[in-house]
Protein backbone atom coordinates (compact mmCIF):
# COMPACT_ATOMS: atom_id res chain seq x y z
CA UNK A 1 0.00 0.00 0.00
CA UNK A 2 1.16 3.51 -0.84
CA UNK A 3 -0.33 6.42 1.07
CA UNK A 4 0.87 10.01 0.76
CA UNK A 5 1.46 12.78 -1.74
CA UNK A 6 3.45 12.90 -4.95
CA UNK A 7 4.65 16.40 -5.77
CA UNK A 8 4.58 16.07 -9.55
CA UNK A 9 6.37 18.50 -11.87
CA UNK A 10 3.73 18.64 -14.60
CA UNK A 11 5.07 19.36 -18.09
CA UNK A 12 3.17 21.58 -20.53
CA UNK A 13 0.77 19.72 -22.80
CA UNK A 14 -0.60 17.30 -20.20
CA UNK A 15 -3.87 17.83 -18.36
CA UNK A 16 -4.03 17.40 -14.60
CA UNK A 17 -6.32 14.40 -15.18
CA UNK A 18 -3.72 12.75 -17.42
CA UNK A 19 -1.08 13.15 -14.70
CA UNK A 20 -3.41 11.49 -12.18
CA UNK A 21 -4.01 8.62 -14.61
CA UNK A 22 -0.24 8.10 -14.91
CA UNK A 23 0.13 8.07 -11.11
CA UNK A 24 -2.67 5.50 -10.80
CA UNK A 25 -0.97 3.30 -13.36
CA UNK A 26 2.51 3.40 -11.83
CA UNK A 27 1.35 3.05 -8.19
CA UNK A 28 -1.65 0.77 -8.57
CA UNK A 29 -3.45 3.02 -6.06
CA UNK A 30 -6.39 5.39 -6.23
CA UNK A 31 -5.26 8.98 -6.76
CA UNK A 32 -6.49 12.51 -7.33
CA UNK A 33 -4.93 15.93 -7.85
CA UNK A 34 -5.08 18.49 -5.06
CA UNK A 35 -5.50 21.60 -7.20
CA UNK A 36 -5.69 21.67 -10.99
CA UNK A 37 -3.20 23.24 -13.39
CA UNK A 38 -4.09 24.28 -16.96
CA UNK A 39 -2.86 21.80 -19.62
CA UNK A 40 -0.39 24.24 -21.22
CA UNK A 41 0.99 25.41 -17.87
CA UNK A 42 3.78 23.56 -16.11
CA UNK A 43 4.94 23.20 -12.53
CA UNK A 44 3.80 21.88 -9.19
CA UNK A 45 0.81 19.53 -9.18
CA UNK A 46 0.27 17.74 -5.83
CA UNK A 47 -1.27 14.30 -6.33
CA UNK A 48 -2.98 12.46 -3.48
CA UNK A 49 -2.24 8.73 -3.39
CA UNK A 50 -4.12 6.04 -1.45
CA UNK A 51 -5.47 7.27 1.88
CA UNK A 52 -4.32 10.80 1.08
CA UNK A 53 -7.38 11.11 -1.18
CA UNK A 54 -9.46 11.30 2.01
CA UNK A 55 -7.62 14.41 3.20
CA UNK A 56 -8.52 16.87 0.44
CA UNK A 57 -11.18 18.68 2.50
CA UNK A 58 -8.64 19.47 5.23
CA UNK A 59 -5.98 20.97 3.00
CA UNK A 60 -5.53 24.73 2.79
CA UNK A 61 -3.76 26.24 -0.21
CA UNK A 62 -2.85 29.44 1.56
CA UNK A 63 -0.28 30.67 -0.93
CA UNK A 64 0.82 30.02 -4.48
CA UNK A 65 3.85 31.27 -6.41
CA UNK A 66 3.95 31.54 -10.20
CA UNK A 67 6.58 32.52 -12.76
CA UNK A 68 4.79 34.01 -15.76
CA UNK A 69 5.66 35.73 -19.01
CA UNK A 70 3.47 38.56 -20.26
CA UNK A 71 3.46 38.97 -24.04
CA UNK A 72 2.58 42.54 -25.04
CA UNK A 73 1.15 43.42 -28.45
CA UNK A 74 -1.81 41.03 -28.68
CA UNK A 75 -4.73 39.81 -26.60
CA UNK A 76 -6.38 36.40 -27.08
CA UNK A 77 -9.82 34.99 -26.34
CA UNK A 78 -8.32 32.55 -23.79
CA UNK A 79 -5.89 35.15 -22.38
CA UNK A 80 -2.97 32.78 -23.05
CA UNK A 81 -0.84 31.75 -26.04
CA UNK A 82 -3.22 28.94 -27.05
CA UNK A 83 -6.10 31.27 -27.87
CA UNK A 84 -7.19 33.20 -30.95
CA UNK A 85 -5.87 36.74 -31.28
CA UNK A 86 -8.74 39.18 -30.78
CA UNK A 87 -6.84 42.46 -30.49
CA UNK A 88 -3.47 43.86 -31.52
CA UNK A 89 -1.46 46.91 -30.50
CA UNK A 90 2.00 48.39 -31.04
CA UNK A 91 2.41 50.64 -28.01
CA UNK A 92 4.65 48.22 -26.08
CA UNK A 93 5.29 49.50 -22.53
CA UNK A 94 8.71 49.97 -20.99
CA UNK A 95 9.96 48.17 -17.89
CA UNK A 96 9.42 51.37 -15.90
CA UNK A 97 5.82 51.68 -17.08
CA UNK A 98 5.04 48.06 -16.16
CA UNK A 99 6.71 48.42 -12.78
CA UNK A 100 4.66 51.55 -12.07
CA UNK A 101 1.31 49.84 -12.76
CA UNK A 102 1.88 46.64 -10.77
CA UNK A 103 0.84 48.09 -7.38
CA UNK A 104 -2.70 48.37 -8.78
CA UNK A 105 -2.81 44.58 -8.92
CA UNK A 106 -1.56 43.75 -5.43
CA UNK A 107 -3.42 43.42 -2.15
CA UNK A 108 -7.14 42.68 -1.99
CA UNK A 109 -8.50 43.28 -5.49
CA UNK A 110 -11.41 42.21 -7.70
CA UNK A 111 -10.78 39.98 -10.71
CA UNK A 112 -13.23 38.82 -13.38
CA UNK A 113 -12.52 35.16 -14.26
CA UNK A 114 -12.09 34.32 -17.96
CA UNK A 115 -14.75 32.65 -20.09
CA UNK A 116 -12.28 29.87 -20.87
CA UNK A 117 -12.26 28.45 -17.34
CA UNK A 118 -13.67 25.50 -15.41
CA UNK A 119 -16.02 27.70 -13.39
CA UNK A 120 -19.72 26.99 -13.69
CA UNK A 121 -22.62 29.37 -14.19
CA UNK A 122 -26.21 28.20 -14.39
CA UNK A 123 -25.02 24.61 -14.14
CA UNK A 124 -22.81 24.80 -17.23
CA UNK A 125 -19.02 25.07 -17.41
CA UNK A 126 -17.85 28.42 -18.78
CA UNK A 127 -15.32 27.06 -21.27
CA UNK A 128 -18.03 24.84 -22.79
CA UNK A 129 -20.19 27.92 -23.29
CA UNK A 130 -17.21 29.73 -24.84
CA UNK A 131 -16.59 26.86 -27.28
CA UNK A 132 -20.22 27.22 -28.42
CA UNK A 133 -19.60 30.90 -29.08
CA UNK A 134 -21.73 31.99 -26.15
CA UNK A 135 -20.85 34.48 -23.45
CA UNK A 136 -21.98 35.03 -19.86
CA UNK A 137 -22.00 37.89 -17.39
CA UNK A 138 -19.26 36.80 -15.00
CA UNK A 139 -19.19 38.69 -11.71
CA UNK A 140 -15.83 39.91 -10.44
CA UNK A 141 -14.48 37.98 -7.45
CA UNK A 142 -12.26 39.12 -4.58
CA UNK A 143 -8.73 37.72 -4.70
CA UNK A 144 -5.53 38.50 -2.83
CA UNK A 145 -2.16 39.11 -4.49
CA UNK A 146 0.68 39.36 -1.98
CA UNK A 147 3.22 40.73 -4.43
CA UNK A 148 4.31 40.88 -8.06
CA UNK A 149 8.00 41.06 -8.93
CA UNK A 150 9.06 42.35 -12.34
CA UNK A 151 12.12 40.24 -13.19
CA UNK A 152 13.26 41.03 -16.73
CA UNK A 153 12.38 41.70 -20.34
CA UNK A 154 12.12 38.72 -22.69
CA UNK A 155 12.24 38.44 -26.49
CA UNK A 156 9.22 39.36 -28.64
CA UNK A 157 7.91 42.13 -26.39
CA UNK A 158 7.68 39.97 -23.29
CA UNK A 159 8.26 40.55 -19.60
CA UNK A 160 8.85 37.98 -16.88
CA UNK A 161 7.04 38.37 -13.54
CA UNK A 162 6.79 36.35 -10.34
CA UNK A 163 3.40 36.41 -8.61
CA UNK A 164 2.71 35.37 -5.01
CA UNK A 165 -1.02 35.11 -4.48
CA UNK A 166 -3.93 33.34 -2.82
CA UNK A 167 -6.21 30.70 -4.28
CA UNK A 168 -8.62 31.58 -7.06
CA UNK A 169 -6.23 33.93 -8.86
CA UNK A 170 -6.08 33.58 -12.64
CA UNK A 171 -2.57 34.55 -13.75
CA UNK A 172 -3.55 34.77 -17.43
CA UNK A 173 -6.29 37.22 -16.48
CA UNK A 174 -3.74 39.18 -14.46
CA UNK A 175 -1.51 39.42 -17.56
CA UNK A 176 -4.47 40.50 -19.69
CA UNK A 177 -5.54 43.13 -17.16
CA UNK A 178 -2.02 44.54 -16.82
CA UNK A 179 -1.99 45.04 -20.59
CA UNK A 180 -5.35 46.80 -20.47
CA UNK A 181 -4.12 49.10 -17.70
CA UNK A 182 -1.13 50.04 -19.87
CA UNK A 183 -3.16 50.56 -23.05
CA UNK A 184 -1.45 47.66 -24.83
CA UNK A 185 -3.16 44.28 -25.50
CA UNK A 186 -1.39 41.44 -23.71
CA UNK A 187 -1.69 37.74 -22.93
CA UNK A 188 0.17 35.12 -20.90
CA UNK A 189 2.82 33.35 -22.97
CA UNK A 190 4.26 31.03 -20.29
CA UNK A 191 3.35 29.86 -16.79
CA UNK A 192 5.29 27.86 -14.21
CA UNK A 193 3.75 27.15 -10.80
CA UNK A 194 6.70 27.16 -8.42
CA UNK A 195 4.80 26.59 -5.19
CA UNK A 196 1.36 25.71 -3.90
CA UNK A 197 0.90 25.51 -0.15
CA UNK A 198 3.47 23.12 1.33
CA UNK A 199 4.59 21.81 -2.08
CA UNK A 200 7.60 23.42 -3.77
CA UNK A 201 9.92 22.75 -6.70
CA UNK A 202 12.70 21.31 -4.51
CA UNK A 203 10.63 18.17 -3.74
CA UNK A 204 9.07 17.81 -7.20
CA UNK A 205 9.34 14.63 -9.27
CA UNK A 206 9.08 14.40 -13.05
CA UNK A 207 6.79 12.09 -15.01
CA UNK A 208 9.88 10.29 -16.31
CA UNK A 209 11.13 9.62 -12.78
CA UNK A 210 7.73 8.23 -11.77
CA UNK A 211 7.65 5.88 -14.75
CA UNK A 212 11.20 4.68 -14.04
CA UNK A 213 10.01 2.76 -10.96
CA UNK A 214 10.51 2.85 -7.17
CA UNK A 215 7.81 5.50 -6.91
CA UNK A 216 7.65 5.08 -3.14
CA UNK A 217 10.89 7.00 -2.60
CA UNK A 218 9.19 10.13 -3.94
CA UNK A 219 6.14 9.79 -1.70
CA UNK A 220 5.68 12.62 0.81
CA UNK A 221 4.01 11.94 4.21
CA UNK A 222 0.25 12.14 4.66
CA UNK A 223 0.55 15.19 6.90
CA UNK A 224 2.70 17.24 4.48
CA UNK A 225 -0.09 19.76 3.66
CA UNK A 226 -1.76 19.55 7.10
CA UNK A 227 0.79 21.26 9.34
CA UNK A 228 -1.58 24.19 9.81
CA UNK A 229 -3.85 21.94 11.93
CA UNK A 230 -3.41 21.35 15.66
CA UNK A 231 -1.75 18.04 16.62
CA UNK A 232 -2.80 15.53 19.31
CA UNK A 233 -0.62 12.54 20.18
CA UNK A 234 -3.06 9.90 21.36
CA UNK A 235 -2.11 8.16 24.64
CA UNK A 236 -2.00 4.34 24.67
CA UNK A 237 -5.24 4.06 26.67
CA UNK A 238 -7.15 5.75 23.83
CA UNK A 239 -5.52 4.00 20.85
CA UNK A 240 -8.34 1.55 20.25
CA UNK A 241 -11.05 4.18 20.58
CA UNK A 242 -9.41 6.51 18.06
CA UNK A 243 -8.65 3.74 15.57
CA UNK A 244 -12.31 2.71 15.73
CA UNK A 245 -13.54 6.24 15.14
CA UNK A 246 -15.02 6.84 18.59
CA UNK A 247 -15.67 10.40 19.76
CA UNK A 248 -13.56 11.72 22.64
CA UNK A 249 -14.96 13.69 25.56
CA UNK A 250 -13.21 16.96 26.53
CA UNK A 251 -11.78 15.23 29.63
CA UNK A 252 -10.12 12.60 27.39
CA UNK A 253 -7.99 14.98 25.36
CA UNK A 254 -6.23 18.32 26.06
CA UNK A 255 -9.03 20.36 24.46
CA UNK A 256 -6.75 23.25 23.49
CA UNK A 257 -8.27 23.79 20.03
CA UNK A 258 -11.33 26.05 19.48
CA UNK A 259 -14.74 24.78 18.48
CA UNK A 260 -14.89 24.09 14.74
CA UNK A 261 -11.15 23.45 14.44
CA UNK A 262 -9.72 20.30 12.90
CA UNK A 263 -7.12 18.29 14.82
CA UNK A 264 -4.53 15.78 13.56
CA UNK A 265 -4.42 12.55 15.59
CA UNK A 266 -1.17 10.57 15.86
CA UNK A 267 -0.18 7.18 17.25
CA UNK A 268 3.56 6.47 17.46
CA UNK A 269 4.25 9.57 15.33
CA UNK A 270 1.96 8.25 12.56
CA UNK A 271 -1.10 10.18 11.38
CA UNK A 272 -4.17 8.02 12.06
CA UNK A 273 -6.99 10.49 11.52
CA UNK A 274 -8.51 13.95 11.48
CA UNK A 275 -11.14 15.00 14.01
CA UNK A 276 -13.21 18.13 14.49
CA UNK A 277 -13.86 19.96 17.75
CA UNK A 278 -17.64 20.06 18.24
CA UNK A 279 -19.82 21.75 20.87
CA UNK A 280 -18.79 21.19 24.49
CA UNK A 281 -15.28 20.30 23.27
CA UNK A 282 -16.19 16.84 21.97
CA UNK A 283 -13.61 15.58 19.45
CA UNK A 284 -15.49 13.94 16.56
CA UNK A 285 -13.70 11.85 13.88
CA UNK A 286 -13.94 13.13 10.30
CA UNK A 287 -11.37 10.85 8.67
CA UNK A 288 -9.97 7.66 10.18
CA UNK A 289 -6.80 6.34 8.52
CA UNK A 290 -6.41 2.85 9.95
Amino acid sequence: MMDGFLNVLKPPGLSSGTVVAIVKRVTGEKAGHAGTLDPEACGILPVMVGKATRLFDFMVEKQKTYLAEIAFGSATDTQDAQGKVIEKGNDTPTLEAVRAVLPRFTGDILQTPPMFSALKMGGETLYKLALKGRTAEIPARPIHVDRIELLSETPRHGMLIRVVCGRGTYIRTLCNDIGQALGCPAHMRFLLREQTGAFTLDTAVTIEELKAGDTGKYLLPLDTPLRHLARYDVPARLHKLCLNGVRLRPDEWPGDAPEGAFVRLYIDDRLIGISRVEAQGILTPRAVLK
